[in-house]
């Protein structure tokens, strides 16, 4: 990955994250706290400002910053779990190991920070069969916007949403759409091609 894709990135993601925030937030009120759009928004604001202060010059040293500022800035349970999973994607960039590798060590460090496994309707839901798709190198917006809509039919059994129980059916879950929203932000930056 290059730096310059990285950061650009970051910038389609924001713009993705500002546009859709308050939609996060009503996708996060039936199951949830409904802040993930206020929590995703502050989080993102502080992730522009810290690359317009720092300008990292390398790939790892951009993840490595997003990973900060989301853990230090964003509330709930999405901050520690994006943070850790751009953490793992820093690392698979450290390691030079690819796209698919370095997405799987960010799925891995999101999973081992939630304990979540796929089918639980989590933002694992999404991250899954896109590193599949990535490594199959058949990665679409169809295929991300495939696996965001089918957490609809998922009961909780993670997360606050799972207080909700069968309640929580027929809700897409607010961290699998903000996680689209950044595999879609990806494809547009170059970064998968």
């Amino acid at each position: 990955m290059e730096a310059g894709k990285v950061i650009r990135w970051m910038e389609i993601f924001n713009d993705k994250v500002q546009a859709n925030k308050d939609y996060l937030s009503e996708l996060d009120t039936p199951i949830g706290d409904g802040d993930h759009g206020g929590n995703m928004s502050r989080g993102m604001a502080a992730v522009m400002e810290a690359l317009e202060d720092k300008v990292p010059q390398t790939d790892v040293d951009v993840l490595k910053l997003v990973a900060m500022q989301l853990l230090s800035k964003v509330g709930g349970a999405s901050g520690p779990l994006y943070g850790s999973a751009f953490m793992g994607l820093a690392k698979g960039a450290q390691a030079e190991v690819g796209l698919a590798q370095s997405l799987k060590d960010g799925l891995e460090s999101i999973q081992k920070r939630g304990k979540a496994e796929v089918g639980e309707k989590t933002m694992v839901d999404v991250w899954a069969p896109v590193v599949d798709l990535v490594a199959e190198s058949k990665l679409t917006v169809q295929g991300i916007d495939a696996a965001v809509e089918a957490t609809k039919a998922i009961q909780a059994t993670k997360g606050r949403a799972s207080y909700v129980g069968e309640r929580s059916v027929g809700h897409i879950d607010p961290g699998a759409y903000s996680s689209g929203l950044l595999f879609k932000a990806m494809i547009e930056a170059g970064v998968y091609e």
